[in-house]
């Protein structure tokens, strides 16, 4: 997340710059009532219909030579340019009074369809803008309005037009350009769709069904749930619930749990409005879990993004490699007085629509998708199941991917010998901000390591100890090298709990300051005492302040970057550790706790969010923020089956997948109505129709009611929490993509999609006695599964996961194959079929030091609960 304008430097006036028509589109916005008339004010514009033949005062840069054609300024633009301000038409000389509001108006046309940055502004460094505004021309000569204010006094302003970063050469005219003060903004409301307001990709079978209708209507209404065919398939009567406060929408509810038919093309009428369409079914969110997952390789740093694994429109060459205009990241300086040494610092993920790369946003983004891993018993995520390169290796998929980005924390450690050694530098991005669009390998910026800080410290120590036990069956070596630099790092943290990231720090990159570790603190020792069992990290646990206080470690907000404490806490709960009974207890009890009150939250909420956050305002981030929440629910969920946990989670689903107040799906290409211009230097087709819109799977940060990009300040004020949001790709504030969104998003589109046959998990109908002798280096144990339901099992296949480096050696009674620590049991060909309470026994021999027994296996496709 980046916290400061990432396409150039922040600035404390407010910019207001209103698209009528093309632009207006982009933003998937809607005027109320028709263009304004032209303003009454001076005509500021000189020679802008070319009547005279010649283009003076009209300027251009030296690869667009210009010249009147036919009435008409018509420029010869070179290709093989990269940003749009290589290319440029502008006039000069424009005086503008602050607080004044003025029309521009034009019409342009283009020999092949481009994107043109149209922007009044300084005419000198810094180029502040008053109107920035990305505008798609074509060879059809259209008329395009804008409307802003000056929030500066300008002697002499310049409008330019900006449309450089084509590869082949084109045809740029202009007509018609006028622009004069004395102007009436228009009023702007978003385009919200059909007020039925549905899930857009669909609805688990067996799971909840639920929508929402904004209607002014203040009793119950008749729907209609009709199939694709429009057949009517189920029929009720909405719920009143009243004013939303968290859009000021008057709103009903209704309600088709019980449908289970599955098919696609399903809608819901209401009176004359009708929903978009969805489906129904139990196969929905593989895609999604394998979508979400790609975000990481695409924006993988130090190598090439091919073709191969996300198509021709998205491949790139590798970025800050070192090859011109790029500087490398193999050998990043510090900032001035910071250090003298370089670091090798190739690799890792772009954080997110900026080019930089921060320990505290990967540490809980790669953690997350270590837990995704961790809670895979089904192995979905398992060698083969994405698109990467190294697929087909021997590991995880998942695992591959993570360590793309731990080999960067890794990198980021203090050396032995140096002031600080062990801690981790807080961040590595350009000196200074650069603009959109811009590809990773044309970013010319020197790059620099910023100062060590404790929570990036300590984001290291927690990632490195989860992954030292994950990796260890594949590769041991690595495993060894992530737990010594955990250690390490969290010695370091220990003798240095107070080095902060300055807030200030902030140009070029977000600056993600923390002046609060105790949850880190917490999050590492957790971690670090799950991974190596040790004492002294159990005790720290037992001795944080937030150990036991379910309120302070699973907030209202949500965890985040900024607040890790949870993350601490979910591994304790879940991972096999030696913590006395009690201890496990009072952990699962924060868990359950936390979980009660997010699924209260969801069942108040209209839209059925898990998301109550304080003063009901709607964060930077606010869809992770709810991402977080419904991992906390899925893992209560699992932890204890009980359906109210599971429905929030399916409930915050819908609402990230169009059953909100603007009735947008925010996750690119899932949904009729889904977002496409989320903040992203090369997923920018806004702003370059030769750049690609954001792939599939990528979710946008959401509303955000304290509109901190001009783009939002401009379009939003006024507007309730959840309506604080626009699609454009330079509202960064609302708009942006990046790694600690998408790791969540991952997880839970992973658990949704592991609920399966039936959409949720039914109760257990078997049950696996587990019994290990073990001795120093092995074990012997007996495995005896009973079936508890009313049909027989035939044939019948268990897997589990074991906890250490166990690997099996020898087995009788049933085939047993192991993958890294996931274990299948197969069948002997006499014992195929398990009767209707009937049982089977088998057993193997293990080698290494596994420690404690497994506790979650999966028969076939279902649980089965652990017998005691």
């Amino acid at each position: 997340m980046t916290l400061l304008p990432s396409s150039h430097p922040p600035r404390g006036r407010r910019l207001l710059s209103l698209a009528l028509t093309a632009g207006l589109a982009a933003a998937g916005l809607a005027t109320a009532g028709a263009a304004p008339a032209a303003a009454e004010g001076p005509e500021l514009i000189e020679n802008g219909d070319f009547a005279s033949g010649v283009i003076t005062p009209w300027w251009s840069t030296a690869n667009a030579p210009a010249t009147v054609v036919d009435g008409r300024l018509c420029a010869e633009v070179a290709g093989g340019t990269v940003n749009p301000w290589d290319v440029i038409v502008g006039q000069d000389g424009l005086p503008l009074t602050a607080g004044e509001s003025y029309q521009l108006t034009f019409t342009a046309t283009a020999s092949t369809p481009i994107t043109v940055r149209t922007n009044v502004q300084m005419n000198t460094e810094p180029w502040t803008t008053e109107l920035a505004s990305p505008d798609p021309v074509d060879g059809t000569a259209e008329p395009i309005t804008h409307v802003f204010t000056a929030g500066a006094d300008h002697a002499a302003a310049q409008l330019v037009f900006q449309m450089g970063g084509s590869a082949e050469p084109f045809t740029f005219c202009l007509d018609d350009v006028s622009l004069t003060g004395g102007a009436e903004p228009p009023v702007y409301e978003p385009d919200t769709g059909s007020p039925v307001r549905v899930n857009q990709v669909g609805y688990l079978t067996e799971g909840p069904k639920r929508g929402t209708f904004v209607t002014e209507a203040t009793v119950p209404l008749p729907w209609t749930l009709d199939a694709a065919d429009g057949t009517p398939a189920a029929t009720g009567t909405t719920t009143p619930r009243g004013v939303d406060p968290t859009s000021g929408q008057n709103t009903h509810t209704f309600a088709f749990d019980d449908f289970a038919t599955p098919g696609e093309g399903y809608t819901v009428t209401i009176g004359e409005e009708t929903s978009e369409p969805f489906a129904i079914g139990d196969d929905l969110y593989g895609d999604l879990r394998t979508d979400a997952l790609a975000y990481f390789y695409h924006n993988r740093s130090g190598t090439p993004i091919e073709a191969e694994y996300v198509g021709e429109e998205y491949a790139r060459p590798a970025g800050h490699v070192g090859v011109a205009p790029n500087q490398g990241d193999d050998g990043v300086p510090c900032q001035p007085g910071v250090c003298d040494y370089t670091l090798d610092a190739a690799g890792g993920w772009y954080d997110a629509g900026d080019h930089g790369k921060y320990v505290v946003n990967g540490g809980i983004s790669v953690a997350q998708l270590l837990s995704a891993h961790e809670r895979d018993a089904a192995g979905a995520l398992g060698d083969g199941s994405l698109a990467i390169p190294e697929g087909d290796n021997g590991v995880p998929d998942i695992l591959d991917e993570a360590r793309w980005e731990l080999e960067f924390l890794l990198a980021m450690q203090v050396p032995a010998g140096e002031e600080l050694a062990g801690m981790a530098h807080h961040k590595l991005h350009d000196r200074e901000w650069t603009g959109l669009p811009l590809r990773p390998d044309q970013d010319p910026q020197p790059r620099e390591l910023h100062p060590p800080s404790t929570a990036a410290t300590l984001n290291l120590a927690a990632a490195a100890a989860q992954g030292a036990r994950l990796y260890e069956p594949y590769d041991a070596a690595f495993a060894a090298e992530l737990l010594d630099a955990a250690t390490t790092a969290y010695a370091a943290a220990l003798a240095h709990p107070d080095v902060y990231a300055d807030p200030n720090d902030g140009v070029g990159g977000g600056a993600y300051s923390d002046n609060d570790v105790r949850d880190e603190f917490y999050w590492a020792a957790a971690e670090l005492y799950v991974t190596t069992g040790e004492n002294t990290y159990r005790q720290a646990v037992l001795d944080s302040p937030l150990h036991g206080d379910a309120a302070a470690v699973f907030t209202d907000d949500g965890f985040s970057w900024a607040w890790t404490a949870a993350l601490g806490a979910l591994s304790l709960a879940t991972v096999d550790n030696d913590l006395p009974a009690g201890e496990l207890a009072a952990v699962r009890a924060m868990v359950t706790d936390a979980a009660d009150r997010y699924a209260a939250d969801a069942a108040e909420a209209v839209y059925g969010l898990p998301y109550a956050p304080s003063q009901g305002n709607y964060v930077w981030g606010s869809n992770s923020q709810v991402l977080n929440n419904m991992v906390v629910l899925a893992t209560a969920a699992e932890l204890t089956d009980d359906p109210t946990y599971r429905d929030a989670v399916l409930t915050g689903l819908d609402y990230l997948l169009g059953r909100n107040p603007l009735n947008l799906s925010y996750v690119t290409g899932y949904g009729e109505r889904d977002v496409r211009n989320q903040h992203h230097r090369f997923w920018a087709n806004q702003l370059n129709a030769n750049l690609p819109n954001p792939p599939a799977g990528s979710v946008a940060g959401g509303p955000n009611n304290a509109l901190q990009d001009p783009i939002a300040e401009d379009l939003l004020q006024g507007c309730a929490p959840a309506m604080c949001y626009v699609d454009h790709i330079e509202s960064y504030s609302t708009n942006e993509v990046t790694v600690n969104w998408n790791a969540p998003l991952a997880w839970i589109a992973s658990y949704v999609d592991d609920l399966g046959a039936g959409g949720a998990p039914a109760p257990a109908t078997c049950a696996v006695r587990y019994e290990s002798h073990r001795w120093t280096g092995g074990a012997t144990t007996q495995v005896t599964v009973r079936n508890s339901g009313t049909s027989a099992v035939s044939p019948w296949e268990l897997s589990w996961s074991f906890a250490g480096d166990e690997r099996v050696t020898s087995h009788w009674n049933a085939t047993l194959t192991q993958s890294g620590s996931t274990v299948v049991a197969r069948p002997a060909n006499w014992n195929q079929t398990i009767p209707a309470g009937g049982s089977v026994s088998f057993g193997f021999n293990s080698s290494g030091t596994g420690g404690t027994s497994p506790t979650a296996f999966t028969l076939n496709t279902q649980r089965c609960d652990a017998a005691g």
